[in-house]
Order: structure tokens, then C-alpha cells, then sequence
């Protein structure tokens, strides 16, 4: 089977992800992070900084990345995220704006002035959207969703506000509908969702939940966390 854990920023895809193959020995599939990516797409910049043309750039290494992962590990993987929210979180700026903290203050139905880099960039995102819903409608067999109940990080990675999460995960949501990619709504604790995870989509345990959960944390301290300033393109 070949299962995305979806969800937004701060919903706790990758602790999930990290656990799950390590509970069950399903190979994980990932994507470097946008933090990964930026010292190479706009060196000394931070995300909030981006122009629109080096946000795109990011989405497209992103996702190609993803999609080269996914096809050496073939049949049979975990993928933390998918390249919806790639995508997605692209798209999303046409409303918010390339940096989504500075229209804070608009109201649910407003958005930001359709200026022509706007416009130019909602037409370059609706063709990646095309790509990528072509390339997701192939790569997954299930997804589970995760919702958003844990708070927003702020540890200066996420560009991003409640509303932009929201506006993320309404659509993640909604094109997984129309790609007729089944999903189930997962959430509680992490080893709720590990277990109902398992259970529902009927996967092998190789070890138990907390190991798997220990696992998964040492895993996730080993990552580079520091912020983008402190990055430097290898």
C-alpha cells in the first residue's frame, strides 16, 4: 500500500510518519523541507522574504524530489505529506499574499489586491496544480488526513497564520475528494493515531508503539532545525 500522511502546517505529519514506518517497517518516503531547499533557491533569505519566483522554484524541487523518492521505493511506502500541500500551500498565496503574515488583517472573504505578479503567479500555480494532481492521482493508494489540533509552531519555518491553515487544509481535503483518493480522518494523541493507523488500513507491527514512538523522536531531534539565516547552500 502506498499511504500519505496529509494534514497542514503543525499537524504533526513527519512525528507521525517517522513512527508509523518504524511501528510497521514500511519504508517512509519524503521530500526535503522548504528550510532544506532555501539556502540553495535564495541564499540568506528567510521564507517570509521569498519572491514569488523562488517560492515557485521550491515547489518544483520539491515535488520533484518526492516523486523520484516515491518511485525508487515503488509499491510500498508511508509518504510523509504528498505534493498537494506543495502545491497547495503555493496556491493559497493568490489570496494571501507571497507572504501570508502581512494580510493578517483581512477579513475570511477578503484578499490581497490581484496586482499582475498575482495574477501572473495564480496562472504558473494552476499549471504545477495541474502536474501535481496528475502525478498524486498515481502515487497513493489511501490517504489519512490530520487534522489541525495542535497549535501553530512558532519557530520562525512556517510563514503562515491560522487562516492560511485553514485555507490549506479545506483544500487538501477537497482535491483529495475530487481525485477520488480515499481518506480517513485521523487525530488524537500520537499513539492513537498510530494504532487506529494500523488498525484501519490493516499494517504490520515489527515493534511496539512506544519503541516505535522513541524511534521516531530520535529521528526527528537528528534534523537541522536551525533558522534559514543560519543555513548555508552545500
Amino acid at each position: 500500500m502506498r499511504l500519505a500522511i496529509c494534514g497542514t502546517y503543525s499537524s504533526g505529519k513527519t512525528l507521525t510518519a517517522m513512527a508509523l514506518s518504524h511501528l510497521t517497517g514500511v519504508p517512509r518516503t519524503r521530500a526535503r523541507t522548504m528550510r532544506e531547499i532555501l539556502p540553495e533557491a535564495a541564499p540568506g533569505k528567510t521564507l517570509e522574504e521569498c519572491t514569488a519566483p523562488e517560492l515557485i522554484q521550491m515547489i518544483v524541487v520539491r515535488h520533484a524530489e518526492r516523486a523520484a523518492h516515491e518511485a525508487r521505493l515503488g509499491s510500498t511506502y508511508v509518504s510523509d505529506g504528498c505534493s498537494l500541500q506543495e502545491w497547495i500551500y503555493g496556491a493559497i498565496r493568490v489570496t494571501v499574499g507571497i507572504n501570508p503574515n502581512t494580510s493578517v488583517h483581512l477579513g475570511d472573504l477578503e484578499s490581497v489586491p490581484r496586482t499582475d505578479e498575482i495574477r501572473f503567479f495564480e496562472s504558473v500555480m494552476a499549471q504545477i496544480g495541474s502536474a501535481v494532481r496528475r502525478h498524486v492521482a498515481g502515487a497513493y493508494d489511501a490517504a489519512v488526513h490530520l487534522p489541525n489540533e495542535l497549535p501553530l509552531a512558532r519557530d520562525g519555518h512556517r510563514p503562515v497564520n491560522e487562516r492560511f491553515r485553514q485555507l490549506a487544509d479545506q483544500t487538501l481535503l477537497r482535491v483529495l475528494d475530487e481525485l477520488r483518493i480515499p481518506y480517513r480522518i485521523i487525530g488524537g494523541s500520537l499513539p492513537e493515531r498510530l494504532v487506529r493507523i494500523a488498525e484501519d488500513y490493516g499494517l504490520p507491527r515489527v515493534m511496539g508503539v512506544d519503541e516505535a514512538i522513541a524511534a521516531a523522536h530520535t529521528e526527528y531531534a537528528a534534523q537541522d532545525v536551525r533558522p534559514e539565516t543560519e543555513r548555508r547552500a552545500a
